[in-house]
């Protein structure tokens, strides 16, 4: 087989591997070269956050196939190796160790990484961040003794990882400059309703401040915030963000969005770069949707999947665009949730709920001004779920408040 025939995958991860599959599902059988960093084999990374923290189930529960599933699919996966350049004229990829990989097409899914805290004392021992398998188990190892933890950030890893930690009897402090938990996602309407169920579970919080250092002789100690004070802490847990990984990119010459414009690789609704031969899937990408009309960058596990096959058939010749709804979920406590739909960076919504929150099962919407449905949420609704919510979003039509409050209106009728 000639290396002309190969498709390259660089990211071993839930995106590229999905990728991978599809390609092999949908009759591919020339070369495929996946090729990722990270030692472990390609996993799912929302497990990390939930029943790994808790310990109810080891990393490698998360992986998505074993080694032998990929030499019986004759995928050649290259662990703990890094692509350090693309050649897109030469249609060639650089690998840390020198050598040279030749691509028919290349999907770039290098996933993005933490950001991390630029602060004092933020070397020291019993610092984690939350990405890796490798954090998370280092993580749930450090939960077995019950520390004081204090998590930095109240977004969905930061809410997840106080869950955990007090579901595992720790002392847990959650710190963000923000007025409430997830007011950059959900609002601070519905952001308030999420700290306040953290606050009936034990979690206290520190809105308004951020953090000025961590505190300790070689281990943590404390957390000092801006406003002086001190947080005992044995163990800090950090959640504040990702960013895409363009840079390998961006250095081949490839489109990339600037951090005020969204980030991410630009591409078209079939995920294809600015670049022949080359696309983009999970995280790292940045694609015109077809629904919305506007550029979308989405990071949770559904967008890894559904852009890794979307792109696996884009790379076929297929003619495809991927106009998913953006999804992610989240289980807390006793609280299970789904969410879909986007709200544009700085628009202008109000929110109505259906059903009450303190009942602990109810839905959530976000309306434009015009009254269109921009995003939905279910709490604890299983049999309810998201199809109506999706349907309401993609008709773009208008709808009625006080019908779409009303529990007594199916949704399918509001």
């Amino acid at each position: 087989m000639a290396d002309a025939e190969q498709i390259v995958i660089v990211g071993a991860s839930l995106a590229g591997a999905t990728a991978a599959e599809t390609l092999r599902g949908e009759g591919w059988n020339g070369g495929i070269v996946l090729i990722g960093s990270e030692q472990s084999l390609p996993y799912e990374r929302p497990p990390l956050s939930k029943d790994v923290l808790l310990a109810k189930k080891g990393t490698e529960s998360a992986q998505l196939h074993d080694q032998q599933w990929y030499d019986d699919n004759h995928i050649d996966l290259r662990l703990g190796a890094t692509v350090t350049a693309i050649d897109p004229a030469a249609h060639t990829v650089t690998l840390d160790e020198g050598s040279q990989v030749s691509y028919s097409k290349l999907l770039i899914a290098t996933g993005s990484r933490v950001r991390k805290l630029d602060v004092p004392g933020a070397d020291l021992e019993g610092v984690h961040y939350l990405r890796t398998a490798e954090e998370a188990q280092s993580l749930t190892d450090a939960y077995a003794a019950k520390p004081r933890v204090v998590v930095v950030g109240a977004g969905w890893i930061g809410l997840e990882a106080a869950s955990a930690a007090r579901e595992r009897g720790c002392e847990v402090t959650v710190v963000e400059p923000q007025s409430t938990a997830l007011a950059s996602v959900l609002g601070e309407e519905v952001g308030e309703v999420f700290a306040e169920f953290h606050r009936q579970h034990g979690v206290q919080f520190r809105f308004g401040t951020g953090v000025e250092g961590f505190e300790g002789a070689g281990k943590v100690t404390g957390v000092r915030l801006s406003g002086g004070e001190v947080l005992p802490a044995d163990l800090v847990v950090v959640g504040v963000g990702v960013r895409p990984n363009t840079e390998l990119a961006e250095a081949a010459g490839i489109e990339v969005a600037t951090p005020d414009n969204g980030s991410g690789i630009v591409t078209g609704p079939d995920l294809r770069s600015s670049v022949a031969d080359v696309y983009a899937a999970g995280d790292v990408v940045r694609w015109d949707h077809p629904l919305y009309g506007r550029p979308v960058r989405v990071e949770h596990w559904q967008n890894a999947k559904d852009t890794g096959k979307t792109a696996a058939k884009a790379m076929l010749g297929q003619d495809v665009a991927h106009d998913a709804i953006p999804y992610f979920f989240t289980d807390q406590f006793d609280l299970g949730m789904e969410y879909a739909g986007d709200i544009p960076h700085g628009a202008s919504y109000h929110v109505v709920f259906r059903g009450d929150p303190k009942s602990g099962a109810y839905l959530v919407f976000w309306l434009a001004d015009d009254n269109h449905v921009l995003a939905g949420m279910h709490v604890n609704l299983w049999d309810t779920g998201l199809d109506a919510v999706r349907e309401l979003i993609r008709s773009g039509k208008q709808v009625d408040p006080a019908r779409l409050a009303d529990t007594s209106i199916e949704l399918s009728e509001v």
